[in-house]
């Protein structure tokens, strides 16, 4: 469960419009993997994800690193319940 908690988080930061360059705190993070996820749903967000890999992968491979990155620094992410 944590590890598709994980994944979900990760997709749904993926594809926020938050950017490294804006050193985004906790709360921010945890905001935008919120707001996507209600947004896109996790069918969503890993579509997105695949057509970024698919499109542009040498800058989604980046933004991946990135993602990861600010996800292994944080506790396990809070993911809204959908219903």
């Amino acid at each position: 469960m944590i590890s598709t908690v994980n994944e979900l988080a990760a997709e749904a930061l993926f594809v926020s419009c938050l950017q490294p360059s804006e050193c985004p705190n906790r709360e921010t993070v945890q905001d935008a993997i919120t707001t996507m996820i209600l947004r896109y749903g996790s069918d969503g967000c890993a579509a997105v994800v695949a057509a970024e890999f698919g499109d542009h992968p040498d800058v989604a491979v980046r933004r991946m690193a990135w993602v990861r990155t600010e996800l292994t620094e944080m506790p396990v992410p809070r993911v809204p319940v959908l219903r």
